[in-house]
């Protein structure tokens, strides 16, 4: 007879958070009596944070973060002590969807993860990334462009060109000028991005077959058609050999490439990969 596996139990948050105050209270009084232990008031606070956000209480973590920071003023704490605190912060409110109030603190997080040096440089290089695409969705793409070149080439520095984090960036920037208007650029980065990821990924990587939308986007853009084809393709081919786990994506991009061959005037081609797109999904 068979039995159902055990289910992973939930998460207890509550227990988590409760656990956290209590530490959280006794560094309070602590710090009264030595202000020395300040770095660790703002530790324990920023535990304390990341539980409520973990459970779901932005507003509460939020407050949690603002009073480290606060705490960490009074006490002129050093960056180290206080820069995870910022970071925390300003992801917290970009992927809340308050990405201008989040501006500030990833400026601050990245000077001081910057100052702090060694591993800490690529902590603020993908913060730079972060900030960028900030920028972007703000529509402030000389800015957006300004942090991602800077991140590439802090990436570039540390981890050597043919790293996938390099390539995520290049692929960014791509997205960037394609949204600026500049699709030319857009395709260098796009050709960029593909080649390292195919060398360090391999041929048949969801994110390789992303890269290949991006290319053949941009050069259906340029007028490339035959190219963009091709590039579509090639990105159907490698979600279709991932399907079912791909299934999302393997229909977001087919529909993208339906709509174009129907503006580049191939409406039979069209036509017949919905026939085999519907096929494809049904089956699995």
């Amino acid at each position: 007879m068979s039995e159902t596996p055990a289910q992973p139990s939930a998460p207890d948050f509550d227990s988590a958070i409760q656990a956290a105050r209590v530490v959280v209270e006794a560094q309070r009084e602590a710090v009264k009596e030595y202000p020395g232990k300040a770095p660790a008031l703002v530790r324990a606070l920023q535990v304390l944070g990341d539980a409520q956000r973990e459970a779901g209480d932005t507003d509460g973590a939020e407050a949690t973060y603002l009073e480290a920071l606060e705490a960490g003023a009074k006490l002129e704490l050093p960056a180290e002590a206080i820069a995870n605190v910022r970071t925390s912060l300003a992801t917290l409110l970009d992927f809340s969807g308050r990405e201008t109030e989040s501006l500030p603190y990833y400026e601050e997080a990245i000077n001081n993860h910057e100052a702090l040096g060694g591993e800490n440089l690529e902590v603020a290089a993908q913060l730079r990334n972060n900030l960028a695409m900030t920028y972007k969705c703000l529509g402030k793409f000389a800015l957006a462009e300004q942090h991602y070149l800077r991140a590439l080439e802090t990436l570039e520095n540390k981890r050597g060109r043919e790293s996938e984090s390099v390539a995520c960036v290049y692929n960014n920037l791509g997205s960037l000028y394609y949204a600026a208007g500049f699709p030319d650029q857009a395709k260098e980065m796009f050709e960029d991005g593909l080649k390292i990821r195919i060398k360090v990924l391999g041929n048949k990587h969801r994110d390789v077959a992303q890269s290949y939308c991006n290319l053949g986007t941009a050069c259906h853009e340029l007028g490339e058609n035959a190219a963009a084809q091709q590039h579509f393709e090639t990105s159907l081919g490698v979600l279709e050999s991932q399907l079912p786990a791909e299934a999302a994506s393997y229909e977001a991009i087919g529909q993208d490439y339906i709509a174009m061959l129907d503006i580049i005037g191939e409406e039979g081609k069209a036509a017949a990969f919905q026939k085999r797109l519907e096929k494809t999904l049904t089956t699995v």
